[in-house]
């Protein structure tokens, strides 16, 4: 495959973010967004749906050597453990998942601790209105395309939060940097792993 074929089958240009990924994961991190620091926090339920149902897994998985309590939530109700040492982390990038919004609605009389992201969205109103803490995170390209953007932001306002190194988000960023020197679209070759399984699926 060269330039032109990979063109004509991304025509909306996919591997451009792709290939932007490490440096969007760190511009994100190190992004100066207002930190949210709460105290005696010890489950945090991740919500949202598609991509940003995603991130709550990552979240999930990163956490899991830690001693907290995490949920994921794709869908309209939080878990029945939900209590006032629970931080809820609402996610949905167009800011209109509709999932998203019920959660929040229904448990407003909630004493769980919540924040949101999105890129706007009626998520944005509703926070704003209920005096919810909420960051507006762009969407760049598509909500797909997005998935890093969002994921290091969070990671960078939970900061305090999370029960995160620094050193192994910093380690991230170069194993990202590895991948894309794998799979970049400057590497049209048999090597790249991700191109055989796009041809192998097509």
């Amino acid at each position: 495959m060269n330039s032109k074929e990979l063109e004509r089958i991304d025509s909306e240009k996919m591997y451009e973010v792709y290939d932007k990924w490490p440096q969007t994961a760190k511009e994100s991190y190190e992004m100066n967004l207002e930190k949210f620091n709460v105290k005696d926090v010890d489950h945090i339920v991740f919500a949202g749906m598609g991509g940003s149902g995603t991130i709550g897994d990552v979240m999930s998985s990163l956490l899991s050597k830690d001693d907290i309590h995490v949920s994921v939530v794709k869908g309209y109700l939080l878990p029945k453990t939900v209590d006032s040492n629970t931080l809820v982390v609402l996610t949905s990038i167009s800011g209109n998942t509709d999932e998203t919004l019920t959660v929040l609605k229904n448990n407003l009389k909630s004493n769980a601790k919540f924040i949101a992201f999105s890129s706007g969205g009626k998520l944005q109103e509703l926070s704003k209105k209920n005096n919810i803490s909420h960051h507006i995170i762009p969407e760049y390209h598509s909500p797909r395309a997005s998935f890093l953007t969002f994921l290091y932001s969070i990671i960078n306002v939970l900061e305090d939060v999370l029960p995160l190194k620094r050193t192994d988000v910093t380690e991230s960023f170069l194993k990202l940097n590895e991948v894309k020197n794998e799979i970049n679209s400057s590497n049209l070759n048999e090597k790249n792993y991700a191109l055989n399984l796009a041809e192998w699926m097509s």
